[in-house]
């Protein structure tokens, strides 16, 4: 249950931050459930591994790297998912900086 909780918010989530960022392109709900699924499973076990391979880049940048990657991983997960669209890599900045803080907020919302 607490998984498709966590899934519902991101999901959610993913719609506000589309709303708010004209660039950010979900097609359908559709999209925006399989994105959210996959946002998941790249955060879960592809990030951590490329945070770790990248930690003395990161500990030198003050943690700018960790935040380029979240960038880097929300753009590639937009550009294999059919549905979902991030026009520039600008646009993928600021929607990672949105997509951070409305999941944040909807999951402290939710507790």
């Amino acid at each position: 249950m607490k998984i498709i909780m966590q899934l519902a918010i991101n999901v959610f989530a993913l719609l506000i931050v589309e709303y708010l960022i004209p660039e950010f392109i979900l097609s359908d709900i559709k999209a925006a459930v399989v994105t959210a699924v996959v946002i998941g499973i790249v955060n879960t076990l592809i990030k951590p591994i490329i945070q770790l391979i990248a930690l003395p880049l990161s500990i030198l940048s003050f943690g700018l790297t960790a935040f380029l990657i979240n960038v880097v991983l929300l753009w590639l997960t937009s550009i294999y998912i059919p549905g979902f669209e991030i026009t520039n890599f600008a646009t993928a900045i600021l929607a990672s900086i949105m997509l951070s803080l409305v999941s944040w907020f909807l999951h402290k919302l939710a507790k």
